[in-house]
């Protein structure tokens, strides 16, 4: 039976909470409901969970904040302002990009700043970089304005989409549109490469994703003070300020059925909570194949579940220096020799490369209480591939964490071996084991063209009536503007709660 105070309010439980579990527990509890949120690990984020150790503060995922307007409309529907508990602070240059022969490039908010860069790479693109930066706007303005808080568990709704989807070439990939505007290897690298930051592989992504340069030109690259656990903390605030519930050490192994409906959830303790609304923020593939292995599913079957496509994995090596390395900008791309043969090799041939591309973090430049005084907090990550490889990582992760020092001692970071004082490392092992995700993926299913929108797992669950889902496996999408919006779209499906009471 639902689970109901003497209120009357009807109980929704909310399954993990990463960022889409905890914007929907605030868009819930805003309508009126009752809201428990249930979080397998000790504290709230998922992949935006938070480690210390030795005095240095590490975000364990998500590093950036690119169109903080979605945090705003959270803290809004909470009756909150996000300036009062978040110090969100512009980051430009977005990024720095170290190609492999030690030449670099600034990625700039400002379109005749990237401009210039562009053009001191190679001049002749710079007319290419023009029209890439108005057709951006142009694919932003449909698939990001206009869709991504739009939900596609309609085949209409994709119908509608189709014209659009046809001008804009989204039926194209990303590498393949931008070398449309680049002709110099290099740039086609610089400009193509964001998928990567949503698990997605620019040879095969759809070309939508093109979108991502005006969403960073637009709204900005920004850092939240504190880190994205500040960020949590504050989501968590409107949780509890609402009435809501989160609960720690509370891991859900079944999605009680009862009649077609969704009617509550198991613990691993054996505790049943009941619920007239249950919203999954797991990872949609365990979803389906564990939380409701035990139900004769239609569409996600655990044939369907097996033979998607999943997200590349990541491997992160977090450390604290007990120097700081003032000449390393917050956020650089260390590249490596390969591109192409490397997306392959993670994505379609499933090997452990011996080179890499790398993203470092260096959060303690903007935010040094990350770091004990005259310290530094890094995070480095390489893109690797999912569980499918076959890899051990119980016996790979420390030579490939050393290979990954020796690339930063010769790039970026000189001495940094002598300088150590903490480390620790995450691998895809650790996105199953730690994270419930399917193959060890990092961002759940691929964001290729047939596992977007109306293809991709939806919002409202075709399988139980009353179960919904969020977060990165779902529309729109993985990062952090995704997972945001997949809850936003609860505000379409889900009933109000008098709608509930009255049944």
């Amino acid at each position: 039976m639902p689970d109901m105070q003497s209120d009357g309010r009807p109980h929704a439980v909310v399954i993990g909470s990463g960022f889409g579990g905890l914007a929907a527990a605030v868009r819930l509890g805003a309508r009126g409901y009752r809201v428990t949120v249930l979080e397998k690990l000790d504290a709230p984020g998922g992949r935006a969970y938070v480690f210390r150790q030795d005095g240095f503060t590490f975000d364990a995922g998500p590093t950036i904040i690119t169109a903080p307007y979605l945090l705003e409309e959270l803290w809004q529907v909470a009756g909150r302002r996000l300036a009062d508990d978040v110090d969100l602070r512009p980051v430009d240059p977005f990024y720095r990009i170290r190609f492999d022969d030690g030449e670099t490039l600034a990625c700039h908010a400002d379109p005749e700043a990237m401009r210039a860069e562009v053009a001191r790479i190679s001049p002749e693109d710079a007319a290419g970089f023009d029209r890439f930066i108005r057709d951006s706007e142009k694919i932003y303005d449909i698939a990001f304005t206009q869709l991504v808080d739009q939900p596609f568990h309609n085949l209409g709704t994709l119908l509608k989409s189709v014209p659009d989807l046809v001008r804009l070439q989204g039926y194209r990939t990303v590498y393949r549109k931008v070398s449309d505007y680049f002709r110099h290897p290099k740039l086609r690298v610089a400009f193509s490469f964001h998928p990567l930051l949503i698990g997605g592989n620019p040879l095969t992504t759809t070309a939508y994703y093109c979108l991502i340069a005006h969403l960073e030109r637009t709204h900005r690259v920004h850092y939240a003070m504190g880190g994205m656990g500040a960020l949590v903390r504050g989501i968590v605030g409107l949780v509890e300020g609402l009435g809501g519930t989160l609960r720690y050490e509370a891991e859900v192994v079944r999605i009680e059925v009862a009649n077609g409906r969704a009617t509550g959830v198991t613990l691993a303790s054996g505790e049943t909570i009941g619920a007239d609304v249950v919203v999954s923020n797991a990872d949609v593939g365990w979803t389906y194949s564990k939380l409701l292995g035990h139900h004769k599913r239609k569409r996600w079957t655990d044939a369907k579940v097996e033979r998607a496509r999943y997200s590349m994995s990541l491997f992160v090596w977090y450390f604290g220096t007990g120097k700081r390395f003032d000449s390393v900008y917050h956020h650089t791309m260390v590249l490596g020799p390969r591109y192409e043969a490397l997306l392959k090799d993670i994505f379609t041939e499933k090997t452990l490369s011996e080179d890499f591309s790398l993203y470092l973090h260096r959060p303690s430049m903007t935010d040094p209480s990350l770091a004990p005084p005259g310290c530094d907090s890094f995070y480095v990550l390489a893109p690797v591939p999912n569980l499918g490889s076959g890899t051990d990582w119980a016996a790979q992760a420390e030579p490939y964490r050393a290979a990954i020092q020796r690339r930063l001692e010769q790039t970026v970071l000189p001495g940094l071996g002598q300088h150590i004082v903490t480390s620790r490392v995450l691998t895809p092992q650790d996105f199953r084991d730690r994270l419930l995700s399917v193959n060890g993926a990092a961002f759940s299913l691929e964001p290729q063209l047939f596992q977007s929108a109306w293809f991709r797992p939806h919002n409202v669950s075709e399988e139980v009536e009353g179960l919904y889902l969020v977060g990165a496996g779902t529309h729109p999408g993985a990062g952090v503007p995704g997972v945001i919006c997949s809850a936003k779209i609860l505000d379409e499906v889900v009933p109000a709660p008098g709608a509930l009471v009255r049944r």
